[in-house]
């Protein structure tokens, strides 16, 4: 008699020998996400683009939620491409296993309290004094109503711009970028593809069409650059936790949206992303000097699985039971 022991392919393999749209997904991941989510937010957003909230040349309105038709008009575009590619992708890339480690992630809010002092607290008060030199002496106190908006914006923006666009940059990319190339390489090619996500909305109301000035996207992609640095960071130190990611994306976003028209009536957003972008800059080059640009990220691991799970070097750092450490 003859044993025999069955040989089963590991998570994605067999996705990998196929042929075909699937087949393509599959071998090569990272380029179908970026080329997903890109093409169908863009495809997404062209109504909105050609309506009367940018260039005007499509009859066609949208409904206003909160006093904005963004919501109705921008955020299925952001739906569909960063969250949406990402789900398309692992799902045919990883299977089950895979979706389980992408969606596990989202549970793994069980970090030290600083790293939710510094998205909920540290950050958005540097925001605050970023734009204080840029004033002109013009300088209020925010009202009642504006500090009390903070919990139910933060929560909107968390459920809206975080969850559309998060899974899919933090989540999905980053940790299969720093895989192959290590988390300067992954801060340097991630960057520049979120800043360009953007770019198709400056000619629309949410960038300001028609007035804003040709240097505000510039300057916005440079701020996106310099921010992401920072994310790779938090993201690395906190066992790639997505709360934690979630929760500094849309801070930044929040504290803009309730504080700002108050506080700085009189500053435009061009002048307000000058701010922005040398606060950030100057804190991504501090954490690239400071952690020789690893950002957090431990280069022994690009010799192990992409599944493998992340060590815990901090007792005080404790990601939740999702199955994945």
């Amino acid at each position: 008699m003859t044993n025999t022991t069955e040989v089963r392919p590991t998570a994605g393999t067999a996705a990998r020998d196929r042929g075909g749209v699937r087949g393509v997904i599959a071998r090569h991941p990272l380029a179908s996400f970026f080329t997903m989510a890109l093409g169908l937010s863009w495809l997404a957003w062209v109504p909105y683009i050609l309506s009367p909230h940018g260039m005007g040349v499509w009859d066609i309105h949208f409904p206003e939620v909160l006093g904005s038709g963004q919501f109705t008009g921008v955020l299925p575009g952001a739906l569909l491409g960063p969250l949406g590619s990402a789900f398309i992708v692992t799902a045919v890339a990883d299977g089950r296993a895979g979706l389980r480690r992408w969606v596990g992630r989202l549970f793994r809010w069980r970090v030290a309290w600083y790293w939710y002092a510094l998205a909920l607290v540290v950050v958005p008060a540097l925001i605050v004094v970023s734009a204080l030199p840029f004033a002109g002496g013009d300088v209020r106190a925010p009202s009642v109503l504006a500090i009390a908006s903070l919990v139910p914006g933060l929560v909107i923006q968390l459920f809206s711009t975080g969850l559309s666009e998060e899974p899919g940059w933090r989540d999905f990319a980053l940790p299969r970028l720093q895989h192959r190339f290590g988390g300067l390489g992954a801060a340097a090619i991630l960057g520049p593809i979120w800043a360009l996500w953007h770019m198709p909305l400056y000619l629309s109301d949410w960038g300001g069409w028609p007035n804003a000035h040709w240097s505000e996207p510039v300057v916005f992609a440079l701020f996106t650059i310099t921010f992401n640095v920072v994310m790779i960071q938090v993201f690395n130190k906190t066992r790639e936790s997505l709360p934690l990611a979630l929760l500094l994306h849309v801070g930044v976003n929040n504290t803009i949206s309730m504080l700002f028209p108050e506080m700085y009536p009189s500053m435009t957003a061009g002048t307000l992303m000058i701010g922005l972008t040398i606060m950030s800059t100057t804190a991504a080059v501090v954490l690239l000097v400071a952690t020789r640009g690893r950002l957090g990220y431990d280069p022994a691991r690009r010799a192990l699985p992409l599944d493998a799970p992340v060590p815990d070097h901090h007792a005080r750092l404790v990601g939740s039971n999702d199955g994945t450490r």
